[in-house]
């Protein structure tokens, strides 16, 4: 039985697209989700952890503050990305990451310009998005577009945003049940900048444990 240098009983979980990281939140309070604490006097703070499978080390790139959140992290071009909010200062902070190595600034946004709402990191290149009705990209483009219902950004790449829509047919409302043809799956959008639909096809976008994506 391996042990981590330091442990305290939080789950952990992978980092797609290496295998050398895991990630764990000290709590699972989100962006969103500050805005009700500041009616309670503030939030506690968080921190996000780094744990190295290799070596076994764990790093803290930031002790903790109150009022301040962090973002589920990404690999991608060799370096992990995180996103920092840190509600005193009124920022939202991308920062580029390697254990030991690097930390640095890549971004900071005025969190009053953003949706805090499903507030995330995507792209085989970063890019800082929100989606709820409207999809918002905020680095390093800035655009949007409404989203029709059931449908949720997953991926831009190459200058194309990539949907998926789940679909639900043979459902008899009347009786709140499925009828002997109820088939629930999905469906692969890609859209432009705009919104506007290039293609569609029926398909699930899952992104395997190297990095890359595949529609099942």
């Amino acid at each position: 039985m391996k042990r981590f240098q330091k442990t305290e009983g939080k789950y952990i979980e992978k980092i797609v697209g290496q295998d050398r990281l895991a990630y764990s939140m000290s709590d699972q309070e989100d962006f969103y989700d500050i805005i009700a604490w500041a009616k309670h006097g503030g939030y506690q703070g968080s921190v996000i952890r780094f744990l190295d499978f290799e070596s076994g080390e764990v790093d803290q790139p930031f002790q903790k503050q109150r009022n301040v959140v962090y973002g589920r992290p990404v690999f991608t071009n060799g370096f992990y990305y995180f996103l920092q909010g840190d509600y005193d200062r009124g920022q939202i902070v991308l920062y580029r990451y390697f254990p030991k190595k690097v930390l640095e600034t890549v971004t900071t946004l005025d969190i009053k310009d953003v949706d805090l709402y499903n507030l995330e990191l995507i792209g085989t290149d970063i890019h800082i998005i929100s989606q709820n009705e409207i999809f918002r990209c905020y680095y390093p483009e800035v655009f949007s577009f409404p989203l029709q219902p059931q449908e949720t950004v997953c991926l831009i790449e190459e200058n194309q945003v990539y949907v998926e829509k789940w679909i639900e047919d043979g459902w008899d409302a009347e009786k709140d049940c499925a009828t002997d043809q109820y088939n629930f799956y999905h469906q692969v959008i890609v859209k432009d900048f705009n919104g506007n639909s290039i293609s569609e096809e029926i398909g699930y976008l899952h992104q395997a444990a190297d990095g890359t994506w595949w529609i099942a």
